[in-house]
Parts: C-alpha cells; structure tokens; sequence
C-alpha cells in the first residue's frame, strides 16, 4: 500500500471559494457574513474524480491525507471568529470527500488559528475533527501571522495546550504554514520553506518533546533546508550542550518527500533515517507543472523514490509503514473500510 501522507484540497468546488471571498468582504465592511452556499455530492464526487482520485490512479498511489488547501487557510484574514467559521467550512468539506471515498482518502483538518489569539481557541474543533467526524491529525501553522511571526516560537509553553489535547487524541500535526501576507516572501517558494526550517531550529534545545514524549510532529516539503543543512543543525545542537539530534528530536520529528527532484530525495534519504521519512507529494500543489527534463510531473514523488536504492523493508516503510505509524488513528479508519494491511 501507498500512503501520500501530505494532500490538499485544492479543487474544491469554485462556490466555496466564492464564499470565503464574500465572507472576507462581509468582516472587512462590518456586515453579517451570507450563508454558505449548498455544494452537492455530485459536485464534490466530480472535483475528485477529475483531480486527486484520477492523480492517485495514474502515479499508482492508493490514499492521500487529505487536508484544506494550505495557502486558503488564511489565519492572518479576519479576526477568531472568521478563522472559526472558514475551518468548519473547510474541514466539513474535507469531511465529505472522506465519506465518499473512505478507502482513497482520510482527513486531516485546519485548526482555527489567529495571530496573537491562544491555540486554546483551537481545541474545540481539533476534538470535533478528531472524535466525531474520524480525522486522523491537523495542520499547524506556526506564523498565523502570515509571515510577520508575531506569535511566540512553537518551544514556548503558549502552545502547551494544543500540544496536550494532540498527545491526548494520540495525531500527530503537520506543521504547514499558510499564505504570505509579507510581500518579503513567496508563499510557495520562500514561505513554506522559511517555516519549515524555522520551526525545526525552534524545537532544538526546547523541553516540547521532554514535557510531551509522545507528542508527533511532521515537518513537510522534505523539512526545508534542515536535510541540507543537518551539519548546521548538529553542530548548533551540540554547542548548545546538547544530546545528537537523531537521538533527541528524531524521536518525535517526522519529515516527508515533497521534494521535487531525484538528487533533492537522494539527499533526504542519506541523510534523515527511514524510520522518519513518510511518502508525500502535495499533488495538485504548490508546483503542478510538468518538468521539462523528465516529462513527468515535478510533483510525481513516487518516481523519484522508485529510483532510489533502498532496501524493501526501508521502502515499504517510507511508502506506508511509517504513516500507519505516526497516523496512529489510520488503521482503524482503514480496517473500517475493509482495507488489509
């Protein structure tokens, strides 16, 4: 089995995003926000099957974590209260593509962050998420403030609370930042890989994983530049007195292969443990396109691992056995579908 741990719903019907643009005009001149426009099955059946589901056949993948798209997030829009109501939208939505199609897709949801708001505000839906609608972990967004980093680094005891309900519900978070506001970044290109890497410096030397041990974390887009950089971070680490990072973080630090490049995946797989990789690709992501020196998709990661010279024990691991880990809800989610693992 192919497990892409890191998807998101970037073709969901246009209404929804119509709706979020007129939720944002309704806070920006201080009116009452219009109802939610219906969105029917068929609607949400078509814009799988004719994007993710179709990606999921043709690169021979078999379920996607599947979350709201990470960019639409938008914590820095609004004040709690529109954060609130956006994510309810956007992970009942999610909701319904796992109802249609359980054995190809399990949710992850977007929690309702605002910058300078504490992340107690978010326990409330992460529970409904986790315990009434079956979702199997969240994203968490470092820099609600959209690039401005306004709020305190994730070592600091503001964030204990969501750290605790997550060690509580036993899901691990992704941590995935949002939309840059700050013209200073690139979303796509220079923010994603900015919170990568500045979130991973945040939690060497921090007490996180001493005061939660079983608390998971993931750091996507193959970690930033932390694989590139490990010997930075080692040697950060061991001058600040402390212990080798894979025997310290790595217990807790997950990273995935959203890296669109063979020699990119080669690196990640020299250099973090398998234990600590889980497939990924960001499918109809930050980078769709075809590349020109393959003909195949930037974003068609399963190709780049297929060259790699792994074992099959580290391959299956990287491709499923580590998620169904990590993802401790997710066999229960499948051997409910009738899935064999």
């Amino acid at each position: 089995m192919i497990i892409d741990c890191h998807g998101h719903y970037t073709t969901a019907p246009a209404q929804h995003e119509k709706w979020r643009q007129q939720q944002i005009q309704a806070y920006s001149e201080g009116r009452a926000v219009p109802p939610r426009p219906p969105i029917s099955d068929d609607e949400i059946s078509d814009s799988i099957v004719n994007g993710q589901l179709k990606v999921q056949r043709e690169r021979g993948t078999d379920l996607t974590i599947f979350s709201p798209r990470a960019a639409g997030m938008g914590h820095h829009v609004g004040d709690a209260k529109t954060s609130e109501a956006w994510a309810s939208a956007c992970n009942e939505l999610v909701f319904r593509v796992t109802r249609l199609f359980p054995k190809n897709f399990a949710a992850t949801c977007m929690l309702p962050q605002t910058a300078g708001v504490s992340p107690t505000n978010c326990l409330e839906e992460l529970e409904r998420c986790v315990l009434e609608y079956g979702f199997v972990g969240c994203n968490l967004n470092p820099d609600p403030s959209g690039g401005y980093w306004t709020d305190p680094p994730l070592s600091d005891r503001y964030w204990y609370p969501l750290y605790e309900k997550l060690a509580e519900l036993d899901v691990p978070a992704m941590v995935h930042v949002s939309f840059a506001c700050n013209p200073a970044f690139h979303t796509t290109g220079s923010h994603y890989l900015n919170g990568d890497t500045t979130a991973f410096m945040q939690l060497i030397g921090s007490s996180v994983f001493k005061d939660f041990p079983s608390l998971k974390l993931i750091v996507p887009h193959g970690g930033g530049a932390v694989p590139y950089h490990w010997g930075r971070f080692r040697g950060l680490a061991l001058k600040m007195g402390l212990p080798e990072l894979k025997d310290d973080l790595l217990k807790n630090i997950f990273f995935d292969t959203c890296v669109y490049h063979l020699p990119g995946q080669e690196l990640l797989t020299k250099v973090i443990p398998v234990d600590n990789i889980l497939f990924a690709s960001e499918m109809i992501g930050a980078v769709p396109g075809v590349d020109p020196e393959t003909g195949f998709n930037f974003d068609d990661t399963k190709r780049y691992l297929d060259k790699l010279p792994l074992s099959d024990i580290d391959r299956a691991k990287i491709f499923s056995g580590n998620a169904l880990r990590v993802f401790s809800r997710l066999p229960t989610h499948l051997a409910a579908q009738g899935v064999e693992l």
